[in-house]
């Protein structure tokens, strides 16, 4: 199998496409997106959910972290207790493997750098 990247700039709709494409899957999906918290109008962070449902903080402003993207600190061991354990279990148990986000907040994370390169090697889909 393959995998399919949809790439753009922030706000365009990738994860509300991603999401709408699961919808109209009849394939057993495992894996985690991605989405904007907000407050007062305004982003302050994003929150990681795995597809069955357990959920953290992916990266706050003011959140103190040795890895940080603009005004953004990253909640390293929030990625990988529900990125990185979502794709593992995904890999192991899914037809189609969903890896909603890979930039620069998921790649402080080298475990969940080797979990995208086991579920891009796994032979089933990736999107």
């Amino acid at each position: 199998m393959g995998a399919l990247f949809l790439t753009g700039r922030p706000g365009v709709g990738k994860t509300t496409l991603l999401m709408r494409a699961l919808e109209g899957t009849k394939l057993r999906a495992g894996g985690f997106y991605t989405q904007e918290v907000r407050e007062g109008g305004g982003r302050v962070g994003f929150r990681i959910r795995s597809l069955s449902g357990e959920e953290g903080t992916l990266a706050r402003k003011g959140l103190r972290s040795p890895c940080r993207v603009g005004r953004y600190g990253v909640n390293v061991e929030d990625l990988e207790r529900v990125g990185v354990a979502a794709l593992e279990k995904a890999i192991a148990e899914a037809e189609l493997i969903v890896v909603d986000e890979v930039a620069t907040m998921e790649l402080c994370s080298e475990r969940f750098k080797e979990a995208v390169r086991k579920a891009l090697d796994s032979g089933k889909p990736v999107l």
